[in-house]
């Protein structure tokens, strides 16, 4: 059964990767859009493929999760036109070096604890009292293997996760009561642009990083994110952890040797 048909879904970070991803599977599905990024020029390109090729309502904005005033705006500017999301996908995050903390770059440190953690805390913030006013709606937060478990020089992106799984379970404690569903799905090797980011562009060495074995693609993600929004109404799958069949835990991954 299809229910996410006729569905609004908000995400942020929608301009590739993960977003992108579950931009075209949702519009596919039949879901209406609000697509948020830093890239509007992306976006603009999106909504128009997806409007003509599925007939779906496709609304765009540049937000940058990390300016508090411009998500709120971006949010009221919603909230006016009547626009309550049905869905939040708060997938916009990054890796930004990999360093130990004595060697760690803070310009990196405050990228990621202010896109994964205080980004993700402003959309929340903005968009939870519409559908808690409403009684209804579904927010889930894009996670990490390293959410569970920390890998060398990953400290701070996997302190960022870690708070995202901690802000999962706060979430949910405070929904009881009304029927706003809140989950966290948890990939663990995605080919994306992640490694480009994490590395400051560089390609090569963020290749390398799926050496050896296939890692999940955006649309993997995108296919576990919509089996969790498609749960009934009273199904609330609050943590969904994903994995190339390669991969087993954050450590072990078999490579192909050649």
């Amino acid at each position: 059964m299809n229910r996410i048909e006729e569905k609004l879904i908000l995400i942020t970070g929608a301009s590739s990767g993960i977003g992108e991803a579950c931009a075209r599977r949702f519009a596919r599905d039949g879901a209406h859009l609000i697509l948020w990024a830093r890239r509007l020029e992306k976006l603009d390109r999106m909504a128009d493929e997806l409007e003509t090729g599925h007939g779906v309502r496709v609304h765009v904005a540049q937000v940058d999760v990390r300016d508090r005033a411009r998500v709120n705006a971006a949010a009221a500017a919603i909230a006016e036109a009547g626009d309550v999301p049905d869905v939040l996908i708060n997938n916009a995050g990054l890796a930004a070096g990999m360093s130990r903390v004595q060697d760690g770059d803070p310009d990196d440190w405050d990228r990621m604890i202010d896109t994964n953690l205080t980004g993700l805390l402003n959309v929340s913030r903005a968009i939870l009292p519409l559908m808690v006013a409403r009684d209804s709606g579904h927010v889930v937060n894009i996670g990490s293997t390293a959410s569970h478990l920390t890998y060398p020089s990953g400290n701070v992106y996997a302190a960022t996760k870690f708070a995202v799984h901690g802000l999962t379970q706060g979430m949910n404690i405070d929904m009881v009561g009304t029927n706003v569903r809140v989950s966290s799905v948890d990939p663990g090797f995605v080919e994306t642009e992640f490694s480009v980011v994490r590395f400051h562009g560089d390609t090569d060495k963020a290749k390398h990083v799926y050496d050896g074995f296939q890692p999940l693609t955006g649309d993997d993600v995108a296919d576990a994110i919509a089996y969790v929004i498609n749960a009934p109404a009273h199904v609330n799958v609050a943590n969904m952890l994903i994995m190339p069949t390669a991969q087993r835990n954050i450590y072990v991954v078999h490579r192909d040797k050649r």
